[in-house]
């Protein structure tokens, strides 16, 4: 897999895609600049916020699609035959592999993130409540990824990752939109639960 832009990667979506994502432009990171003073309490705290509202973005997503996901949220939403990056790490790993493990969490779902959000202008255009939360939980996750960004390259010289991203819905029927992204958003609620648990301590002051 060659180097590609992080930002171009996120529009190649037709199907399941790989490739490795360029953090910082050029080939080493750079040596000042990147990083704000208070980087490690910002990501802290951004990741405490998506765990904090990812259950309720998922309640009120269901609640949006209507029947049968609201009756059959077991079965229409089970994630398990859908693609969602491992999440291998723990708070006895090294600090280093959790942050690219979170990089790699957070990039698959700011792709995913854009996805649903695209379908849902689409199929529930008057849903202001839900497109709001969707849209404030994609720029919650960029800004994470800006800052992990930041300390991956600062601490450990790392400026490319590389990265797998979810399945596009294009072309799909509106009933599987609804279910791909409920899908990927109850795993979300599983994961980010993890990563919180995971990551917070290594940001601890």
């Amino acid at each position: 897999t060659g180097v590609v832009p992080f930002m171009a990667l996120l529009l190649l979506q037709r199907r399941p895609v790989a490739g490795r994502a360029l953090l910082v432009t050029g080939s080493t990171c750079p040596g000042h600049g990147l990083c704000r003073s208070n980087v490690q309490e910002q990501t802290r705290r951004q990741v405490a916020l998506l765990n904090a509202t990812a259950q309720d973005l998922f309640s009120l997503y269901l609640k949006c699609q209507g029947e049968p996901f609201s009756s059959e949220t077991d079965k229409l939403c089970n994630p398990s035959s859908i693609f969602f990056p491992a999440f291998r790490v723990n708070r006895t790993s090294e600090r280093k592999e959790v942050m690219v493990a979170m990089y790699k969490l957070f990039a698959f779902l700011n792709a995913s993130l854009g996805n649903i959000t695209r379908d849902q202008e689409e199929l529930n255009p008057t849903a202001k409540e839900l497109l709001d939360r969707l849209h404030n939980t994609t720029k919650t996750t960029r800004g994470l990824i800006s800052n992990l960004t930041c300390l991956l390259c600062k601490n450990y010289n790392i400026f490319q990752v590389d990265v797998s991203y979810g399945e596009s819905s294009k072309g799909k029927s509106a009933f599987k939109k609804k279910q791909q992204g409920c899908q990927v958003l109850r795993k979300y609620v599983q994961v980010i639960a993890q990563a919180a648990r995971v990551l917070l301590p290594h940001l601890s002051p």
